[in-house]
């Protein structure tokens, strides 16, 4: 690689010396841009044409291969998950989005491939993430500015590293930027079962925060509180089982949580309001119910409670570049160090159909979907 570089970057000289009685002749070799550019291998996309169900606009395409610029790095996809938001860019519902067409994908992991003659950061081999993420993670090859790519370390599962951006700095966020938490204080959430539910689980429990849990009634919810608490949760509840209660009831020696996260809305969002504390605050960062949050009169004016809402992408668009990769660093040493884990299914691209059929909820309730390239 770094010949190929000299020789791109400059004019060299090569000795050529003949087994004939002839000198020494030194020969100019010209720039190889004249003649040639450095062109990334074609790739594999998960591509729509158009906003709509995903299972119904997108389709594997092959894309030519594109020239590797002075800044570009190229890099080979190892893996990259189906996110629910991924689902809503296609729909064309999601308030960032690129035009169709587009490569489906926003987040995800790759090894360096190839670099321009202008990057000193990376070297084929690495493996990288986006940072912050950015579309078209579902292909086989990706050429990007150096500026996008984040160097993580290797001795993480693939399937943690092409998921570490959304779901869990989204957990680490909350706990850490929307109020003071400190050891001893409690939350309280629903959707506890998601992918960053689960890890706010495991991110409060390292901070000794406690964490109260509402999920949904199911078919093995037994199965279901077990695995939560297994993660470091201190109480599961189901919605059911939360109807009607005085909740303050049912927290034991758990102090009333000041912070409340809602990812369901609804009456989900009405039972983690219940739980706060007087002042505490509820953060909304999801609607799955797609019903509204609704807060009865006596809640603001008695308890001085209060709402607000928190998305990575307004975070993302901050000037805290630096600290956000310090972050992803910091979830992923958790990771190596076997204090965060989550749910998922590893499936290779070239099922990536059953994949999406999965991630559309269309087989039951399945972990999250990690296409493996």
């Amino acid at each position: 690689m770094k010949m190929l570089r000299s020789l791109i970057l400059k004019p060299s000289y090569l000795l050529l010396k003949f087994n004939h009685n002839t000198t020494s002749l030194p020969i100019r070799v010209l720039n190889m841009q004249t003649f040639s550019s450095v062109v990334s291998p074609p790739s594999n996309a998960v591509v729509y044409e158009a906003h709509g169900q995903p299972d119904e606009v997108s389709k594997l395409v092959n894309i030519p291969g594109k020239e590797l610029k002075e800044n570009d790095v190229c890099v080979k996809m190892l893996a990259a998950p189906i996110n629910p938001s991924d689902i809503n860019r296609i729909q064309g519902v999601y308030p960032v989005r690129p035009e169709p067409p587009a490569v489906g994908g926003y987040e995800g992991v790759g090894e360096v491939y190839s670099v321009g003659s202008g990057v000193t950061s990376f070297s084929p081999g690495d493996w990288v993430i986006p940072y912050p993420p950015s579309s078209g993670t579902w292909q086989t090859y990706i050429m990007k500015d150096q500026n996008v790519w984040h160097k993580v370390n290797k001795g993480v599962p693939i399937e943690y590293a092409a998921t570490i951006t959304v779901n869990p700095l989204t957990a680490l966020l909350m706990l850490e930027e929307c109020i003071t938490l400190n050891s001893g204080d409690a939350i309280v959430q629903n959707g506890a079962t998601s992918m960053v539910g689960q890890c706010v689980i495991q991110l409060a429990k390292t901070r000794g925060i406690h964490s109260i849990n509402i999920i949904r009634d199911r078919p093995g919810v037994d199965e279901v509180k077990e695995r939560l608490k297994d993660l470091g949760a201190d109480e599961v509840f189901t919605e059911n089982e939360l109807e009607g209660k005085n909740v303050k009831s049912l927290l034991g020696g758990i102090s009333e949580p000041a912070l409340g996260f809602n990812c369901v809305g609804g009456n989900s969002a009405s039972m983690v309001l219940k739980f706060l504390r007087q002042g505490g605050t509820m953060v909304t960062y999801g609607g799955m119910s797609k019903k509204p949050v609704t807060v009865s009169t006596s809640s603001f004016i008695f308890k001085e409670l209060s709402l607000r809402g928190f998305w990575l992408q307004n975070w993302l668009n901050t000037d805290k570049a630096e600290e956000g990769r310090r972050m992803i660093d910091r979830l992923l040493g958790l990771v190596k160090d076997g204090k965060l884990k989550y749910k998922m299914e590893l499936t290779p691209f070239n099922d990536f159909n059953t994949a999406l059929d999965k991630a559309l909820g269309k087989l039951g309730s399945q972990p999250k979907q990690v296409i493996k390239f």
